[in-house]
């Protein structure tokens, strides 16, 4: 270091800095035309006697602070530099700045004499019910150092509205201008700094911290702001510690070792955020070096770029030091004032001549432990050394240990204020002291715009100047401990901004740190809250089935928001529910259409050979062409409606298919239904069944009817009900597309109905079992009823209980087991006789296979009320010609008896008269 000597000077007895008279009181002043205050901490304690009683004087103080030292210099060189511009137009600035000691006792003796009346000999404060046009010693005042003095201080100078601009005071609640109306700062309030520091933390991850503060009002107003952010963000205050404000106090260190202790206890708690004062920063850092504490420390304004402690011997061990400052500007002129300040007099300066004593008696000491001992000495210890010392100057250390934050709010302070002074001056003539009033000022200042750096700034509604903040790392860089700026925080938008990529890296190494109380849960896992009272403190547990988290550590798992999702148990996503139905290349499907295929090949082949023997007894006796057609295609169409139970289900395949497969099985049943009627009507000699019959026998009519009321129950079905297609969510990872039948109350009377028709044309094909084998289908016919009715039986459970997409599978089953056993009943037995038995297929078989029926059942050579249809003339013919072949005659007769009564009155008769009475009996039917 370079070391300048100038004249040496005796500091007698009479130099003495304990207060005599008020004069004494003042730490620097200047005359001027306006006067302005200035509160700031020079020293940081107050030495307090240890006699009784304790005398209401005001005491010297000990520590004295080369940071608020420049403080008083960067104000006076801002007033001095406006005293020779032209902002004032010949208007000088005088001040007066006094050490509050950082007491708020001494702070108040000092506010109790800017109160005090202008030009008053006595200092004399005036008792008034109105301060309107009172003058006061001092038109502003700039300061005070810290939080707690400016609440006391703004309180008094609020009963004149001297407006009071400080550099350093950040407490939040200063911002309440019904408390503190005249309260104005140039920096941003605590609100913005503890918002940045939770920031930070959230951003670093780290969500279990410690916190330590002074138990002062500084000191609890930040814990409590940061504590609100802090909740706010999710992030936990492990433990609080409070150091008393003082340094006098008898506990300190006791606290301190306390605090430190708690830090090495929590293993866990790796960052630890500290609003306290530099000099309780500096015994709080000195014990923790002692006991290789390694932290993150989060520096709050007042201490991030202190030199004083950043050059403290191995505070590398402490860990990583990052705070925030307050935004600087340009200094360069300040540095330059402070090169040429050893030629300044200190004869109305007493902090620049104790820190001018304080450089004689700690010179030969090396940079850190000269740091110390100038910290260390008391204005009483100066007072009681009388030696003469020559007077040695280090320029280089103020400019050292400057703060840029706090010595660029402090010059903006000063500006501030002159320009509020120069807007009260437009038309009056200020050199008067009495031209205006200190809450006339105040008015102004709340509108003021200062040019800083280009930029206007001015006072919010709350007084305070929104301001940006340095992000700051301590560094080490080429073997020191060097106060880099990281980022800036910009408080407006409240997120970093960063010059380049290097500040960027030294910002996302601090994220390799971990500070929480729980290990973070992984994707798919979520926080369970413990019996711990703090929410960061809790157990990882893994997302339940279909709920999913994708970021680590959340509070809750997201539910999958659509049903067409779902997610395993310890999902990190949703995926999409598989979907299901019976589609083309499924095997069982396959084999079904298979099945349907071979069906509608069997109703075609039958329709060929049907065809082909359109003249043979089988044939006509099957109800003739027309018939079998229709009900060939009854069964071609039921067979087709099988196909609108597979692949994807659709509106128009939901609605056809049941109707489809309804009216086809009814049609197909109501004909079936005729041709039981017939066959037994043909073959009933019962003259009252017979009768019934004839009613009942109408084939046109009764097809339609019969079709026509399924056609009236399917349109009424989709028109009010209809049949829709529905997405099956019961199975957790599928969707089942399936049709819903819409009503099924509608379904069931379909099939109900169809049971109706079949259960008739049972009863009606059971009468006629016993006719003719070849020409009697009534019993094919009631052996292809059961087949249709065990299996709807069977069906009615099945579909019940069976769900998923083999669900249609079962009514295909169904509907192609019924359909199959009517064809083969009504149409297999046919076809092999005509294709397998053809000597039967011929009009003598077919007479020969009557005459054998009617001679059983007769148990004579009778024939009892043949019923025929008038289309069957082979069947007429074979009635008449029963007697030619002689074995029915007896003595050359025809004997003709109805079953259950006598030989017609025992009457005999010829085979002529027979025949004739036969045919009347087949034409009459």
């Amino acid at each position: 270091f370079v070391i300048f000597l100038i004249p040496c000077f005796v500091i007698g007895t009479d130099m003495a800095f304990s207060c005599q008279n008020a004069d004494d009181f003042v730490g620097a002043s200047s005359p001027g035309d306006i006067v302005i205050g200035g509160l700031f901490a020079v020293h940081s304690e107050m030495l307090h006697p240890e006699e009784n009683p304790i005398k209401p004087v005001i005491q010297n103080c000990a520590g004295f602070e080369i940071q608020v030292f420049l403080q008083t210099l960067a104000m006076i060189h801002a007033i001095e530099t406006i005293n020779n511009s032209t902002l004032l137009s010949g208007v000088t600035l005088g001040y007066e700045i006094y050490d509050t000691c950082a007491e708020v006792t001494k702070a108040m003796a000092s506010a109790l004499r800017f109160l005090s009346k202008f030009n008053s000999s006595e200092d004399a404060v005036e008792f008034k019910c109105n301060y309107s046009d009172y003058i006061p010693r001092v038109k502003a005042v700039t300061g005070a150092s810290y939080s707690e003095v400016s609440m006391a201080v703004s309180r008094l100078l609020a009963l004149q509205l001297i407006p009071q601009v400080s550099p350093a005071s950040s407490a939040e609640i200063l911002s309440d201008k019904i408390r503190f109306p005249s309260f104005f700062r140039t920096i941003p309030s605590d609100f913005h700094q503890t918002r940045a520091m939770t920031r930070l933390i959230c951003e670093s991850g780290w969500n279990w911290i410690g916190v330590i503060a002074t138990d002062d009002d500084n000191g609890r107003f930040a814990l409590e702001s940061f504590g609100v952010q802090a909740m706010a963000n999710n992030v936990c205050i492990a433990f609080k510690e409070m150091l008393p404000a003082y340094l006098s106090d008898s506990t300190f260190h006791t606290k301190v070792d306390h605090a430190i202790e708690r830090i090495v206890k929590e293993k866990r708690v790796n960052v630890i955020v500290v609003f306290m004062r530099q000099f309780h920063v500096l015994k709080l850092f000195k014990k923790a070096i002692e006991r290789n504490v390694n932290k993150i420390w989060i520096a709050s304004d007042n201490w991030s770029a202190a030199v004083k402690i950043s050059t403290i011997p191995n505070i590398r061990q402490l860990g990583t030091v990052v705070g925030f400052g307050f935004k600087s500007g340009d200094i360069s002129s300040f540095q330059e004032f402070l090169r040429n300040l050893h030629r300044k007099p200190t004869d109305n300066n007493n902090f620049l001549r104790e820190y001018v004593m304080l450089l004689s008696v700690c010179a030969h000491l090396e940079y850190h432990d000269f740091q110390t001992c100038i910290s260390n000495q008391s204005q009483d210890d100066l007072s009681d050394n009388d030696e003469s010392k020559h007077q040695i100057w280090r320029d280089d250390f103020l400019n050292a240990n400057i703060e840029p934050g706090f010595i660029h709010s402090t010059i903006l302070a000063v500006y501030a204020i002159a320009h509020a002074i120069k807007g009260q001056c437009k038309d009056r003539d200020c050199k008067d002291p009495s031209a205006f009033t200190p809450w006339e000022l105040f008015e102004e200042l709340k509108k003021v715009i200062v040019i800083d750096d280009g930029k206007e700034v001015k006072f919010d509604s709350n007084g305070d100047m929104s301001s940006s903040y340095d992000v700051l790392l301590w560094k080490e860089i080429d073997g020191h401990m060097a106060i880099t700026t990281m980022a800036e925080y910009d408080a407006e938008k409240g997120g970093f901004i960063f010059e380049d990529e290097e500040k960027k890296k030294d910002f996302l190494a601090l994220k390799k740190v971990q500070s929480t109380c729980s290990q973070p849960c992984r994707p798919g896992q979520v926080k369970k809250v413990t019996e711990s009272p703090h929410t960061c403190c809790y157990e990882c547990v893994y997302c339940p089935e279909n709920h999913y988290s994708n970021q680590t550590d959340m509070d809750y798992c997201h539910r999958c928001n659509n049903k067409t999702y779902w997610a395993p148990i310890n999902s990190t996503t949703c995926y999409r529910k598989t979907i299901y139905f019976l589609a083309w290349t499924d095997w069982f499907a396959i084999f079904l259409l298979l099945l349907s295929a071979f069906g509608v090949v069997l109703v075609l082949s039958i329709s060929v050979i049907f065809t082909k023997n359109l003249d043979t007894p089988v044939v006509k006796a099957s109800g003739g062409l027309t018939v079998c057609y229709i009900i060939l295609f009854s069964h071609f169409l039921i067979f087709v409606s099988t196909v609108f139970f597979i692949d994807i289900p659709t509106e128009f395949k939901c609605k056809t298919r049941q109707a489809l497969f309804g009216i086809s099985f009814t049609l197909c049943i109501s004909c079936i239904l005729i041709k039981s009627l017939k066959i037994l009507l043909a073959f009933s000699f019962d003259p009252k069944l017979q009768n019934f019959l004839k009613c009942i026998y109408k084939p046109i009519p009764t097809v339609v009817t019969c079709t026509g009321i399924q056609v009236i129950i399917c349109t009424f079905w989709l028109i009010f009900r209809t049949p829709f297609v529905n997405q099956n969510f019961s199975i957790p990872r599928a969707i089942i597309l399936e049709c819903n039948e819409g009503s099924i109350v509608a379904f069931g009377i379909m099939l109900g109905y169809i049971a109706a028709l079949a259960f008739i044309c049972f009863i009606f094909a059971f009468k006629g079992r016993k006719l003719p084998e070849n020409y009697n289908e009534a019993k094919f016919i009631t052996f292809g009823m059961l087949i249709y009715f065990i299996a709807w039986i069977v069906f009615i459970p099945v579909y019940a209980t069976t769900f998923g997409k083999y669900l249609p599978a079962v009514e295909i089953i169904v509907v192609l087991i019924s359909n199959y056993g009517i064809l083969c009943c009504t149409f297999l037995p046919k076809c092999y006789i005509i294709i397998y038995k053809q000597e039967t297929n011929t009009k003598s078989a077919f007479l020969k296979m009557v005459y054998t029926y009617s001679s059983k059942s007769a148990g004579s050579v009778a024939v009892s009320q043949i019923s025929l249809d008038s289309k069957s003339s082979s069947l007429r013919a074979a009635v008449t010609d029963s007697c030619k072949t002689g074995n029915n005659s007896v003595n050359g007769n025809c004997h003709f008896q109805v079953p259950g009564q006598p030989l017609i009155k025992g009457k005999v008769l010829p085979k002529s008269a027979a025949r004739t009475m036969v045919r009347k009996r087949v034409s009459s039917i």
